[in-house]
């Protein structure tokens, strides 16, 4: 069984060497513009903090290892393109012919539903959630957040909801080879309900805003992943078809 399963190994060693490669590389471009990409980042929370207030470094080495993470961050989310590339290169094997073909559409649209996602955190999730949990109790405290630790919590929650906008291409390649159809989305919807909130927990910050702004959009995206289910699956084609 290991010897069958050594080609798999290996090939799979393959695209994430490759996928690190890339990863690395963007990871040294965007370090030489850390600076503009973290004010970017910066933007969504900065009507949330105390006037004449500025985010803080509570330790010597945290403005240093914040570059880095900045870096990275961006340095993956360039590097998507070619990571969702060698993953369909990965699995391509266990297609047929005709499913092959849809290389490039899986990677144009897997890299635009994550960029959807991670867009949706930007605008609407990052600035709500941090407004409440920057100006909750500020009364009493005088909150200065601590760069290291936001730039992780941003990163998270772009992240996560960069994978969470994932659902409708994974059912859409699934319904295309048949493993998922819209009946078994449909009898599985109470469980993804369920599960849904378990992600968005821990996902987002520890409040309730930021979950429900994300449960809510996987909600609909599951909802859009049935009909894909529907319109895509072959058997069911075929079924409409005999009929």
């Amino acid at each position: 069984m290991f010897d069958d399963l050594r080609p798999h190994i290996a090939d799979l060693r393959k695209r994430l060497t490759i996928s690190s490669i890339s990863i690395v590389v963007m990871f040294f471009v965007c370090f030489a513009f850390y600076q503009p990409i973290l004010d970017w980042m910066m933007i969504p929370v900065k009507h949330a903090l105390p006037e004449g207030t500025s985010m803080i470094a509570v330790e010597i080495q945290e403005t240093f290892f914040t570059a880095m993470k900045v870096a990275f961050f961006a340095g993956f989310i360039l590097s998507l393109p070619v990571i969702f590339w060698q993953l369909w290169l990965f699995l391509a094997p266990g297609l047929y012919d005709h499913e092959k073909k849809l290389v490039i559409p899986f990677v144009f649209f897997a890299t635009l539903m994550f960029l959807m996602g991670a867009s949706f955190a930007y605008y609407i999730v990052v600035p709500i959630g941090f407004d409440f949990l920057i100006t909750f109790g500020s009364s009493v405290v005088n909150v200065l957040p601590s760069i290291g630790k936001y730039v992780g919590f941003f990163t998270k929650l772009m992240i996560g909801f960069g994978l969470a906008f994932e659902l409708p291409v994974i059912t859409f390649f699934l319904a295309k080879i048949g493993l998922v159809t819209d009946e078994s989305l449909k009898g599985f919807f109470r469980y993804a309900v369920v599960l849904i909130f378990i992600v968005a927990a821990i996902l987002t910050p520890p409040d309730v805003i930021s979950q429900i702004l994300m449960a809510v959009p996987l909600l609909i995206l599951y909802g859009v992943s049935i009909y894909i289910a529907k319109v895509f699956n072959p058997a069911k084609k075929e079924e409409e078809e005999d009929e």
